[in-house]
């Protein structure tokens, strides 16, 4: 059974021979209540999830778009909090020892949950990363040194601004794999354009070793197939909460179609990856 690091790592390594790039899939935990987010998570990889992003609710997301927004409130009003995330991905790890999960969200509620207390907790619920999009190199010390020490990647978020100055700083302490951030803004606000990202990738290739994800502006199987042609992973958020809200009732409230809805994207986005031409890329 593979573990922490090791797991991302493993599991990029088989897509390397399976010659195509991941498909990241991003759930808000708890949305629109925990029974129901539970079952999404769980059917996740058997729609063609390579990786999970877990995202961490919480009242001030100044990196999400509007839906992702939304769907935290939705989250935080039906009692989610980062100990039931937690529960939650234990839950996931006793049915899946090889999906990789991955923590998104900001810091403020790992830090009242206190930095030691939370790096034991994660570890123990088979969680294999953190995304903290709020914390930059200049704060290692507060919690990325400490999750690496603890066998957690500490994976890192690249962006157009970041130049060939920024980057070895941004790259110094990541692993697992570096998010590139295809548009500067919030998630959800504009398209992916592959021709950019892929200059884009390129050039942050030639400074690490790692898989390069790429996320923000990536809704259709088409996009995903670009993308996919270009990068080692890619990064789908805002289009999953938005068939997860476009199941609903009139109250907010989970219908018999919502796990089909996230599920049945899960499969068309997996499908426009897989479809993709590596234009060389082992």
């Amino acid at each position: 059974m593979t573990t922490g690091t090791a797991r991302i790592e493993a599991r990029f390594a088989k897509l390397r021979d399976e010659g195509r790039a991941a498909l990241v899939t991003y759930i808000m935990s708890g949305d629109p209540d925990l029974e129901t987010s539970a079952k999404i998570i769980a059917g996740l990889p058997g729609a063609g999830a390579d990786i999970i992003e877990l995202g961490m609710a919480f009242t001030d997301p100044m990196a999400d778009g509007p839906s992702i927004q939304v769907a935290g409130l939705r989250a935080l009003k039906a009692g989610i909090t980062l100990r039931k995330t937690l529960a939650m991905a234990a839950e996931f790890r006793r049915q899946d020892s090889e999906t990789p999960i991955v923590l998104m969200g900001y810091y403020n509620p790992i830090h009242a949950f206190g930095v030691p207390e939370f790096l034991a907790a994660a570890k123990a619920s088979g969680i294999d990363g953190l995304i903290i999009v709020d914390l930059p190199p200049e704060e290692d010390e507060e919690l990325c040194l400490p999750a690496l020490e603890a066998g957690l990647s500490f994976i890192r978020l690249a962006t157009p601004t970041t130049d060939d100055n920024r980057l070895p700083a941004v790259l110094a302490n990541t692993s697992g794999f570096v998010y590139y951030v295809s548009y500067a803004g919030i998630t959800g606000a504009a398209s992916a354009d592959a021709d950019t990202v892929a200059t884009s990738v390129a050039r942050i290739q030639k400074h690490t070793d790692l898989p390069v994800a790429v996320g923000f502006g990536i809704r259709t199987p088409d996009q995903a197939r670009g993308i996919a042609s270009v990068a080692d992973g890619v990064v789908v958020g805002t289009a999953f909460i938005d068939a997860l809200r476009d199941s609903l009732d009139d109250t907010g409230a989970a219908t018999a179609a919502t796990v089909d809805a996230v599920l049945d994207r899960t499969r068309d986005l997996a499908a426009g990856v897989a479809g993709a031409k590596r234009d060389g890329k082992s």
